[in-house]
């Protein structure tokens, strides 16, 4: 076997600055527009890396270069950054490549408040000092073990499970065959194994300890067939949410290239899923039907839906690399907003898009509402927070019936998920527009 060698190769920012010690105490503002532009570039490749919008990405490089005294102008991808940094008759422009896309809020809000602090340390501070600081930023973002990511999927997804009207039996299946799915994704991930053969390796381990669940259950208590359709639920946690919605928000600001290439990702792991899904629906011979919703009083039904939302938001910030706060945080604003959604839509008969863009658009009104008491960029809020609301089991289905030749449910399928999909990132842009200026004016 041969040894295993890196396609993209990192970036050693110190060996682009001049760290002899006549120039180490040089302030950052006085600096060569060289290692200049080494700190505009390093804050949007954290950020960049961490998942956040090509938007919020730009809004920092500007907030850093005009400290520095410089202009910049990106281009920003979904891993790539090219760049030009301008200052008078001198230009410097650098291209950073990452090697794959994850997501961490907690990177995001350490990195936002550095960018919002910069401008008082400019001239304190020198270029390699900043470097040191950014270094401490990447090494203290909250990491979760393996078991900590899989208890907090089964969490997430049995809560799903209830949400979508399944059972006990259909939450125990999903809080076991999810948490092993999301326990081997995270290894696989620490083992560079590359996306789609991640995919299916954890959602294949997700619908296996279902069905392995469920058969023992069926064994001890004994369980009618369509307790099967729950093992959707238990592939869940696979679903990517945040690059769906933040596309969206690129979209909307006319960054194409990333907005394009967030959802082409978020496509690739959705299609890659859901068929993986479907095989292993075919090998084990289960069926996606609609799950027996059981019949409980409204009100009991309501504070059950805000227990669930609640504990589904807080499993999925948790997997989105939120520290406790700030999931405490975006699990209060999905509980109440998740539970309203879904409450309207019983009550009124409104169309589920519909209801998922109020939905959306009251979550990011309330991250904006509170924005100034918690600190947190509303980002790291609002979409975790109505990442639960994303319609997985819609998407699952659309692609099992394709498979089977069956168009008209395919499409019917398609159709939801796609009207859900579009209409979450269209309430939290609506919520943007109505509550920031900068977001709200062309620049």
């Amino acid at each position: 076997m041969s040894k295993f060698r890196k396609q993209h190769m990192s970036i050693d920012w110190y060996d682009m600055i001049d760290t002899a010690e006549d120039t180490a105490a040089v302030p950052a503002s006085k600096a060569a527009l060289k290692e200049k532009s080494t700190l505009v570039g390093r804050i949007g490749s954290m950020l960049l890396s961490s998942g956040t919008a090509a938007w919020r990405v730009r809004a920092s490089m500007n907030k850093l270069s005009r400290a520095l005294g410089i202009v910049c102008n990106a281009d920003i991808g979904l891993l790539t950054i090219e760049y030009t940094c301008i200052e008078g008759s001198e230009e410097v422009t650098t291209e950073i490549t990452l090697s794959t896309a994850g997501v961490s809020t907690d990177r995001i809000n350490a990195i936002e408040q550095f960018s919002d602090n910069f401008a008082d340390r400019v001239d304190k501070y020198s270029v390699e000092q900043f470097h040191h600081i950014l270094d401490k930023i990447g090494e203290s973002a909250v990491k979760y073990k393996a078991w900590q990511l899989g208890l907090a999927s089964g969490i997430a997804c049995c809560s799903f499970a209830f949400l979508l009207g399944g059972g006990p039996m259909e939450m125990i299946g999903a809080f076991f065959g999810a948490g092993v799915g999301q326990f081997i994704r995270k290894k696989l991930i620490e083992h560079h194994i590359t996306l789609t053969a991640n995919v299916c390796a954890s959602v294949t381990a997700a619908c296996a300890v279902y069905v392995l669940v469920t058969e023992l259950l069926d064994m001890l208590v004994g369980l009618p067939a369509v307790h099967q359709a729950g093992y959707i639920c238990a592939m869940l946690f696979i679903i990517p949410g945040f690059p769906l919605i933040t596309g969206g928000f690129d979209i909307a600001k006319l960054d194409l290239r990333s907005g394009m290439e967030r959802i082409t990702y978020a496509l690739l792991i959705i299609c890659t899923a859901t068929i993986t899904g479907y095989v292993a629906a075919f090998v084990f011979r289960y069926a996606p039907g609609d799950l027996p919703e059981p019949v409980i009083p409204m009100q009991i039904k309501t504070a059950m839906r805000l227990a669930a939302s609640f504990a589904g938001v807080f499993g999925f910030s948790l997997m989105l690399g939120s520290n406790r706060k700030m999931a405490f945080t975006a699990s209060m604003i999905g509980m109440l907003c998740n539970t309203f959604r879904l409450t309207l839509v019983d009550l009124t008969g409104i169309p589920v898009g519909i209801g998922a863009f109020i939905g959306a658009m009251c979550a990011g009104l309330a991250a904006s509402g509170i924005k100034r008491f918690i600190g947190f960029p509303r980002i790291t809020i609002t979409v975790p927070s109505i990442v639960i609301m994303v319609p997985g089991m819609f998407m699952y289905k659309a692609i099992y019936y394709f498979a089977l030749n069956n168009t008209s449910d395919g499409l019917l399928w398609i159709t939801k998920a796609f009207m859900i999909v579009l209409a979450l990132p269209m309430g939290l842009i609506a919520a943007r527009i109505l509550t920031d200026n900068n977001f709200r004016k062309n620049s």
